[in-house]
This record gives structure tokens, sequence and C-alpha cells, in this order.
């Protein structure tokens, strides 16, 4: 059986491989031993491969490049149109010859990809995922409110997957979970979490790009609060982006040196080691977020999430009992989640071991498990 995906997935040349988004191609390694073959039809963009992005391991992947298009600007936004003929020419003839085929939203590639299906009877399987915020609160990209209208009403006749539950929707919209751990990722993080304390200095760990609107300014923000009411943080930050020259700057300047490190990129294993050290992500992101995978990794090794309310992250974070969902901006109820933690250190233990025990179900057997449910598939 031959799976078709179809992505706007980032693919780069690296040392004479294929490489692509990290977090992705662990995904598409293990969704491949359900099938014969999976076929991934995706750009594949020039210059040198950033330091996320991995080779697939599975042996029976084969990427399918197309040119990269698409940006901020009117022009890179009118070169979408331009790529359509060359996306078309090479979408269906592997859609003729595929058995299942698996969209990955938004992205424009995807929008031309649901306008075809919806006018083709074959193949019949069809599974789209919306990664982002099905229902947002704030303006975004015409192209994302156009693609959710369509895959609300069936357009594209699919199975569409979403983060979290939401009222009123259609029943071929299924809430599902987004994998990103594997069992022993999980057994790991379990052993550490066992034995974790809520202790000084609280340990706070924040992983994402350097941007305001992820929130890593907010991020200082909550250490100064804290330090002000006389509560010894650490505050370990990751990633990269526009804006670290300036929190580096900041981070200098407020005097903050002792309190927090700028780590930059940081290799998916070797964030395991950060993860058994904190006590708290801190997650105040004002971005469109479906369900951010940095949750889930963890809350497999007890890090309780304090986090914006943005999509599905408040329905998960009450469906587990762990964490806070705050709003991006509530600087002061950021840290007054924490300082409640400090005052209650039973209470975090608890809700850490809750994150534990939810953490299982981010895990790639549960995601394939779910996945075979979809379509009927049997298991290997």
């Amino acid at each position: 059986m031959r799976l078709l995906v179809i992505s706007h997935t980032e693919h780069f040349r690296r040392d004479g491989l294929t490489v692509g988004w990290g977090p992705t191609v662990r995904e598409l390694d293990r969704l491949a031993r359900l099938f014969d073959e999976l076929v991934h039809v995706a750009p594949l963009h020039e210059g040198p491969a950033p330091a996320s992005a991995l080779p697939y391991e599975a042996k029976n992947i084969r990427h399918v490049p197309v040119r990269p298009a698409g940006g901020t600007s009117v022009g890179a936004k009118l070169g979408v149109l331009g790529a359509w003929p060359q996306y078309l020419r090479v979408i269906l003839p592997e859609l003729r010859r595929c058995d299942v085929v698996h969209v990955r939203c938004p992205s424009n590639i995807g929008l031309l990809t649901i306008l075809l299906l919806a006018l083709r009877r074959t193949p019949q399987r069809r599974w789209i995922k919306y990664a982002g915020n099905w229902r947002p609160s704030t303006a975004e990209a015409p192209s994302y409110a156009i693609q959710r209208w369509l895959l609300a009403r069936g357009a594209a006749r699919a199975a569409v997957t979403v983060n979290g539950r939401w009222p009123g929707h259609a029943p071929h919209v299924h809430p599902f979970l987004n994998p990103c751990l594997t069992d022993e990722e999980l057994r790991e993080g379990a052993l550490v979490g066992e034995e974790k304390r809520l202790g000084v200095p609280v340990r706070l760990l924040f992983v994402g790009r350097m941007e305001e609107s992820k929130g890593c300014g907010r991020a200082l923000d909550v250490v100064e609060k804290l330090r002000r009411n006389g509560i010894d943080v650490r505050l370990d930050l990751v990633g990269d982006g526009d804006d670290r020259a300036a929190v580096a700057s900041r981070v200098d300047s407020a005097g903050l040196s002792s309190s927090v490190r700028l780590l930059g990129w940081v290799p998916r294993p070797s964030l395991n080691a950060l993860y058994r050290e904190a006590h708290i992500l801190l997650f105040p992101s004002s971005s469109s977020e479906g369900w951010p995978k940095v949750l889930s990794e963890g809350m497999a090794y007890g890090v309780v999430p304090v986090a914006s309310t943005v999509s599905s992250i408040p329905q998960y974070l009450q469906q587990f009992g762990a964490g806070r969902a705050i709003d991006p901006m509530d600087v002061d109820g950021f840290a007054a989640a924490i300082s409640g933690y400090v005052q209650e250190p039973r209470r975090w233990k608890d809700e850490s071991a809750r994150a534990m025990k939810a953490a299982a179900e981010f895990s790639y057997e549960s995601y394939l498990s779910a996945v075979r449910g979809l379509f009927d598939l049997e298991a290997a």
C-alpha cells in the first residue's frame, strides 16, 4: 500500500542526503511503518540546511521535491500562483498511483491539494491534518481561513484531524494528538520525573523561536517579576531567531545574567537533558498554535506547563489536570501561577505526575494506533 504525503515541510540537501524539518521527519519515519511506500511531496530549498533538519531513517520513504513558494511580501504571495502549475504536474501523477493521501495544512500546497481532491474521486482514503489553530480568535492569513472553511464543510471528502475538541464540528472532523515521544523517552522521563522535586532555584524552561510573538521577551518579564517577589529562579532560553540579539542585550542590561541562560538552538536529543532539570515549561506564546510539541516533551519528564490560552492548550491542560493556561500578555498571571507552585510544592508534584501520565498519549505508538483507526488498517 502506498501513502502520498503532501506538505510544506522544508527540505534541504546536506552531504548528499535529503534532510527535512526534524519533528516532521521523526513523525513520518514512524508513519512509514504502516505502508509499503511513503512518498512525500514537499519543497526543496537551496542553501545550507538548518541544524534542526534530519535525514529520514525509514528506507521506504521517497521525497519528491517541488520548488518553494510563499512568503510575507506581495511578490512572494503572487509567486505561489506561479508555482501551482509545477505543483500540479508533480501531484497529479502521484495521486493516481497512491492508495491513501495525507495532506498537512495550513499551507499553500495544501490549499491546492484540497481543491484537487474536491474534483477527484480517487484515492478514496484521504486524511488532512490541520496543524494550526482550528478556532482562532485573532486575525490570520486569508488562506488559512479558506482552508478551514473548505475542510469544515467536507469539500475534500477527507477525514480531517485537528488539535482539540470544538463544539459543532462535523463528523468527519476528529480530535487528534500530535506525536513526539518514543517509548524510550517515555520510560526515561518517568524515571526522572518520579524523583523530581520542586526546589530552589525554580528551574524554568522556554523552548521556541526567539521572536516577540513566541513570548521570549515576556519570559524575561516573568523572571524579573519573580525576582522582585523574592523567588530564586533560573530560566533556560532555547531557540534562535531574529530577536536573539535583542534578548541577549536585555539580559545584560537588566542584570539577569545570573538568572537567565541563552542556549541557542539545541538538538532534539539534547533537549532531554534540559527537560530532566526543569520544573516548569514557560510558554507565553501569542502565536496561532495548535498544540506545541514542546509541552508534551516536557510533560514526559514531569515538567509542568505554564502556557498561554491559545487554541487547544487550555482544553488539554484542563483535561490532563496539569499546568495552567494564562492569557499570553498577562505577565502577572504567569508569575502568580509559578509563585503558587512554589508555595504549594505538593500540588506541583501532583500535577507533575499527571503530566507524565498524560504524555503517554503523545507517543508514536498511540499515534500509529489512531492512524490505523482512521483507515481501518491492520496492525503491523
